[in-house]
């Protein structure tokens, strides 16, 4: 447990949550901020900063509750559909440095969460050097 995150606090249950499942490796709780209703929060009970930081087993362990709790997320909501974001780093919108992975229903493209690509010509050169450079890192 680190002391001055509010994750560990939850789970070691310091501070309360709205839990909807539990194990014991993940804790999964309805995020406070609730961008449409049932936006759950799966973090893995022992702390690491995100995903980058996580063990291929540890990362397995957790996904394979993410997709057990979307599960039932999307049973309880009806939700037609969903998104599953994982934030790493303050400029990629992560504000709570502990691993989390937001389930968010979807009831309409109108809701309050927007993600947009923008779509670029691919230049397939390019690609592929950077398909060898991820390759061989």
């Amino acid at each position: 447990m680190v002391d001055d995150c509010i994750f560990c606090k939850i789970v070691a249950g310091d501070i309360p949550s709205s839990k909807v499942y539990e194990d014991e490796e993940v804790l999964a709780f309805l995020d406070i901020s609730q961008v449409t209703p049932g936006h759950t929060l799966v973090v893995p009970k022992k702390h690491a900063r995100n995903l980058l930081e996580m063990d291929e087993t540890t990362t397995a362990q957790l996904f394979a509750r993410v997709s057990k709790v979307a599960q039932k997320v999307k049973a309880a909501t009806q939700a037609p559909a969903m998104n599953i974001i994982s934030n790493m780093e303050e400029i990629a919108g992560q504000t709570v440095f502990h691993t989390h992975v937001h389930i968010i229903p979807r009831y309409t493209d109108q809701d309050e969460l927007t993600i947009s690509f923008t779509e670029h010509e691919p230049n397939f050169e390019q690609l592929a050097r950077l398909a060898g450079k991820i390759q061989n890192s």
